[in-house]
């Protein structure tokens, strides 16, 4: 035994390094030249040898898998298995390399049979991977056992790396290519053949972008596909396909037709189901699946105002019906180097395979062509001597080496004369040699002929490239070669307010007198308000008819701003509950006025002793249970009024039955503090105040009606006057 000494390391260090260099070459990353990885080309390779052609019967799978398993890839029979499923299914690769009978899975995500219930053979395209393999145009290798030998790569006349796509996890490494349209991929090549300095954003124009096998529609720019293809890397997004259906009288619903490559339709409604149940999809009512042959998930709105975009949008944003695939176009070189490509790279390879192919596949039918002329002409030598070639054969001990002397035949010659038959020395026979031989002087000429000639070279590889997009491209038989996926342009934002991802009912909030606060279902009319029950001795105060998403902003007399949330407060059944359990309010204190939260919005707020200030929404907006502190009080004072500012004039009357008008913009604008002086009193101090539009007159309430004074230019002041006697009519309890 052979023991020797080395540090731990570096024994690490190489074995590591092995490893490393066999997960890359060969298991996880494809040959750029037939886009294979060794697994899936020892698989068509057993089924070539198995004869199994679109044009005889299916084997079972087990029988594939056994071969495959045992000659060529000594790994195991699932793993092999489930990459032959996956050649096979339609919907996970778009051009199937094998034609499966039976269970193959679905794109629910359900798995295939067992092997020995299904079948296999090849398909026309994986044909044209192969085609040629047999007239030496690629090299072949041992196999692991080295009892037989696997081709290292494919002749590959279909360009099946861009066509069928890529995924796999090396070592330090990974690619992840999509599919694409066959027609055009040839369209791209054909020009790269005319022009080997095309751009890639020519070659984009000729290849818009991936083509998956489950439609749906590219919504990446245009610009960012050309950076993606120019590094090899980027991404593209693919959002599902969908239309709205209406359903009559302003009823609609949504189908979804086609989903995002990659992603298993029942989980993807598994997803939709849970978030609806999190309440996190407020705009959706029901999510069903009709599904049978084609795809069809009917989403159902909550309501029939509810926009189909917006709908959708939210789903785009949580869901798998809009996805991102990543491209990453490492693969390996011609040297068995990986390294990451661009588009033109990508497309040059594949044509400099197949001109490589062309060289090999002539010199090959060269050498025949010349080892046939070669017999042909040892035929007609034998023919015109015929009698001579009989005594010859019939007399001599070694009839082959006389025969070699006498005529000057090579040893083939006189071995294919020694070895033909009787019935062969007819004359017709002789014509038919002579013609053949012509005909074959010609194609020796027109082999040597291309050879030597580059451009005759690459104009058959564009005849082979156009047979390609003929019998697999957008116009080939049952339409199975147009484009699937659609080039949609990069999709518009669409602003979605926040509550819209939050479900949100209507409700009435109600604050009594004393500071009972509650929130009754659905806005209530004002007589269900009028009907609305309170503890002995209390009566209702506010009434604010909102969303449970809104917030309600409450002022009180300490000069304070509260904040509560609608969907925490108590239901509308029984009493409710003192809002001093729900803000530091103090049993000194009470509240003043009551409204629904609007960012943007401004108050003007008073004190008893007259003075005030307008503030903004967004600054008194309480986020504790202490609120946020505005007008400041002091002494006898307390916080008497808040007003919504709706206009450009200022209506306040004091205590004193005094009404005076000033202009808002006399009314300075602050976050917190006293304020100014609003109007000036003798005796008692602000009773009421608000704002209006001074064109469209004065407005107050009196008792089930509203009464309007437009000529008001008596009581039309400065800020800070006391003002005089309101008009005649004017509420008694001063308030407006």
């Amino acid at each position: 035994m052979d023991v020797r000494d080395t540090p731990l390391k570096d024994a690490i260090s190489e074995r590591y390094l092995s490893y490393a260099l066999s997960i890359i070459m060969s298991r996880s990353l494809p040959d750029v030249r037939d886009g294979l990885k060794p697994v899936h080309r020892r698989l068509l390779y057993a089924m070539r040898q198995l004869k199994l052609d679109p044009a005889t019967g299916y084997k079972k799978c087990a029988r594939v898998v056994g071969d495959v398993i045992g000659k060529y890839h000594p790994h195991g029979d699932v793993a092999v298995y489930e990459a032959m499923v996956r050649l096979a299914q339609d919907f996970a690769v778009r051009y199937p390399l094998v034609d499966g009978q039976g269970n193959f899975g679905n794109i629910d995500g359900d798995n295939a049979a067992a092997m020995r219930y299904t079948e296999a053979r090849l398909t026309d395209i994986a044909m044209a991977l192969m085609d040629g393999i047999d007239e030496d145009t690629v090299d072949f290798r041992a196999t692991y056992d080295g009892e037989e030998s696997e081709p290292i790569v494919m002749p590959a006349a279909f360009p099946n790396l861009l066509a069928n796509g890529a995924a796999g996890i090396a070592v330090g490494m990974a690619t992840s290519i999509p599919p694409h349209n066959v027609d055009e991929i040839c369209q791209a090549l054909l020009h790269l053949i005319k022009t080997p300095k095309a751009t890639i954003e020519k070659l984009v124009g000729f290849m818009p972008g991936p083509d998956f096998p489950t439609g749906g529609i590219l919504v990446e720019g245009r610009e960012a596909v050309v950076a993606a293809y120019t590094t090899g890397r980027g991404g593209f997004r693919v959002r599902a396909r969908w239309k709205k259906e209406d359903l009559g009288r302003g009823g609609y619903q949504i189908v979804v037709t086609e989903i995002p490559f990659q992603v298993q339709k029942s989980r993807l409604i598994e997803r939709v189901a849970e978030l609806m149940q999190q309440k996190k999809l407020s705009l959706i009512e029901d999510i069903v699946d009709e599904s049978t042959e084609d795809i069809r998930v009917v989403i159902t709105p909550k309501n029939r105002t509810v926009d189909p975009d917006m709908l959708m949008e939210q789903l785009f944003k949580q869901t798998e019906l809009e996805t991102r695939f990543s491209l990453n176009m490492n693969v390996l070189d011609a040297d068995h180097t990986p390294r990451v490509m661009n588009l033109r790279e990508v497309l040059q390879a594949f044509l400099d395979h197949r001109h490589d192919v062309l060289i090999r596949r002539t010199n090959n039918r060269l050498g025949k062509v010349a080892h046939r002329m070669e017999m042909l002409e040892g035929y007609l030598i034998a023919y015109l001597n015929l009698d001579e070639v009989i005594r010859i054969i019939r007399e001599e001990d070694e009839p082959k080496a006389a025969l070699m002397k006498r005529f000057k035949l090579t040893d083939g010659q006189a071995e294919a004369i020694l070895n033909m038959r009787l019935r062969s020395l007819r004359r017709l026979e002789e014509m038919e040699i002579k013609g053949e031989h012509k005909e074959l002087a010609k194609e020796l000429a027109d082999l040597n002929k291309l050879l030597k000639n580059e451009d005759l070279r690459w104009e058959k590889i564009t005849g082979e490239i156009a047979e390609i997009r003929t019998k697999f491209g957008a116009k080939a038989p049952g339409g199975k070669g147009k484009r699937r996926t659609e080039i949609g342009d990069a999709p518009t934002l669409i602003d979605i307010p926040l509550d819209a991802f939050i479900e949100k009912e209507p409700i009435t909030v109600l604050l009594s007198d004393k500071g009972w606060i509650k929130a009754a279902k659905g806005h209530l009319e004002d007589g269900a308000i009028a009907d609305v029950k309170y503890k002995e001795g209390d009566r209702g105060r506010f009434a604010i008819r909102c969303e449970t998403t809104d917030k309600i902003l409450l002022f009180a007399t300490n000069g304070r701003f509260y904040t509560l949330a609608g969907d925490k407060l108590p239901g509308g059944r029984g009493f409710g509950e003192p809002v001093r359990l729900m803000i530091e309010l103090g049993n000194e204190h009470a509240i003043v006025s009551a409204f629904v939260f609007k960012a943007g919005e401004q108050f003007l707020l008073a004190s008893s002793a007259g003075r005030g200030f307008i503030v903004k929404s967004d600054d008194v907006f309480a986020q504790t249970r202490g609120g946020k502190a505005a007008l400041n009080v002091s002494g006898d004072e307390e916080a008497a009024v808040c007003a919504r500012v709706e206009g450009d004039t200022v209506a306040v009357i004091g205590d004193n039955r005094k009404l005076l008008l000033f202009p808002l913009k006399e009314v300075p604008e602050m976050a917190r503090g006293r304020g100014v002086i609003l109007q000036r009193y003798k005796d008692g101090g602000l009773s009421d105040l608000k704002t209006f539009t001074y064109k469209q007159g004065l407005s107050w309430q009196q008792g089930d009606r509203t009464r309007t004074e437009t000529d008001l230019k008596d009581w039309k002041g400065e800020r800070a006057q006391a003002g005089r006697l309101p008009p005649k009519g004017f509420n008694k309890v001063n308030k407006f």
